[in-house]
């Protein structure tokens, strides 16, 4: 049997050296988890998801900045050009359900090498396609890795984390989208010295960072949480053994209480116990989807064509990116404080409250204000939706509820230019109105879930 180095304790009290640590009463995943502490371990896992994360990003926000340029190289109108980001959204709808899904079935550690190669390869590949077609291929197959890294990150993190440090760390590791941002602007403002050919700069630049986060994710164990959950709680125990001892924490993790092995149908998502909670997260991700991207894509369409051409520009979406950061700061803080639930909730309704003030006037400081006040709320918003959604769901349904809900949110981005684009070309009052209706039905949906998951142990 396994023992204990000098100087040692367990879990359940001190023991000499030499002395058996399965002597020790059994413990739960999330008591181990507290027995060893959050440190260096966590750091590093927040860098790693942080990094790959931040390069999600980009690649999101890139569509609007390298249609043009790819419009000129194919000769080809924008519409057509701006098909790159339709199909990048298909993959990841289709990356977010397929790898999410896989994540529970056959572990959460090699779908998250998966994701983040095919995100990485397909990223830098689209660089050099060398027609259009291929262009089109290689970002729906980037959108698939894009896709699936979002349910697997945030899946992870949760289960590397205990219950009184969940909440924030995850909100926190939302804000490298607005890192990410910032990255892409001043990406943008580089890539137009290479004039037609700046969309390739855009594309090779992007995929960089997930090309790092391959490597650095060899580096990653199995979830201790799933491992148990599997059958496996001597492997498990090894995994929070190695957590105890990067972290500096001199102590034995004493063995884990059996898990009931568990393989659910995606069925199960909707079950008598769950069915409330799903329905009420899906459609919450999906509202403040389709009101996010009438926000960040559609109404700076509409301003800048009555002369706030500035709204598109790369200096306002890094002003727009560092307000954001306090955004998530006040996220973090609330979770943990008032709950997560309270805190979507309120978010939610001071979005609803920023999208609205466009409707007091055309002046430069108005447009403004909404603007910076809209970039505060709505993404502290998602911050609070990315901590609270993986904590609602036992783990053999983890990664699936965050697959499903972020292929919804993805459904609801290409829902949006049916819904929002034609309203707010000809009623932008009316436009105004139904995204922050959007955001207030989705406060809604928020209060309807039954469970709220603030120093709640994972299931």
């Amino acid at each position: 049997m396994p023992t204990c180095p000098a100087p040692c304790t367990s879990i359940n009290g001190p023991t000499r050296p030499g002395e058996p640590t399965l002597s020790a009463s059994p413990i739960t995943v999330e008591q181990g988890l507290q027995a060893a502490g959050v440190g260096k371990f966590q750091y590093r896992l927040f860098v790693i998801f942080g990094l790959v994360w931040m390069a999600d990003a980009m690649q999101v926000l890139s569509i609007g900045f390298s249609a043009p340029s790819i419009a000129k190289t194919f000769g080809i109108a924008m519409p057509q050009a701006l098909q790159t980001g339709t199909l990048f959204f298909v993959g990841m709808l289709v990356g977010a359900f397929a790898f999410g899904r896989l994540a529970d079935r056959i572990g959460r550690r090699p779908v998250l090498m998966a994701a983040v190669l095919i995100d990485a390869c397909f990223g830098v590949a689209s660089a050099f396609a060398p027609d259009f077609t291929w262009l089109l291929a290689w970002r729906f197959l980037t959108g698939i890795g894009v896709g699936g890294t979002l349910p697997v990150d945030y899946t992870m993190m949760a289960e590397f984390l205990p219950s009184d440090r969940r909440g924030r760390w995850l909100v926190l590791l939302e804000s490298f989208w607005a890192v990410g941002t910032i990255a892409l602007a001043l990406l943008a403002l580089l890539a137009l010295q290479w004039g037609d050919d700046a969309w390739r700069v855009i594309f090779f630049v992007t995929g960089l960072p997930a090309l790092v986060g391959v490597v650095l994710r060899l580096y990653i164990p199995e979830s201790p949480m799933y491992l148990s959950r599997s059958g496996k709680p001597e492997q498990a125990r090894a995994v929070l053994q190695r957590v105890a001892q990067v972290n500096g924490r001199s102590i034995a993790i004493a063995p884990l209480l059996p898990q009931a092995l568990a393989r659910q149908t995606l069925s199960a998502l909707f079950s008598s116990r769950l069915r409330r909670r799903s329905l009420s997260l899906f459609a919450a991700w999906a509202l403040i989807s389709i009101a996010y991207y009438g926000v960040f894509v559609y109404l700076p369409v509409k301003l800048s064509a009555e002369g706030f051409g500035f709204m598109r520009g790369q200096e306002f979406l890094i002003v727009l990116a560092l307000v954001q950061l306090p955004g998530f700061a006040l996220a973090a803080y609330g979770v943990e404080r008032w709950g997560r639930k309270p805190t979507l909730v309120g978010f939610l309704l001071l979005s609803a409250v920023g999208c609205l003030g466009y409707s007091f006037g055309s002046a430069t400081g108005v447009v403004v204000g909404a603007s910076l006040l809209m970039s505060f709320a709505l993404l502290g918003t998602w911050g609070a939706l990315y901590a609270f959604t993986p904590e609602v769901y036992p783990t053999d349904l983890r990664a699936s509820g965050m697959g499903v809900a972020g292929a919804v949110a993805r459904f609801g981005g290409l829902l949006a230019p049916t819904i929002i684009a034609p309203v707010m070309a000809t009623r932008f009052t009316l436009a105004l109105a139904l995204l922050a209706g959007c955001l207030v039905l989705a406060a809604l949906a928020i209060l309807q879930v039954d469970v709220e998951s603030r120093q709640r142990a994972l299931e």
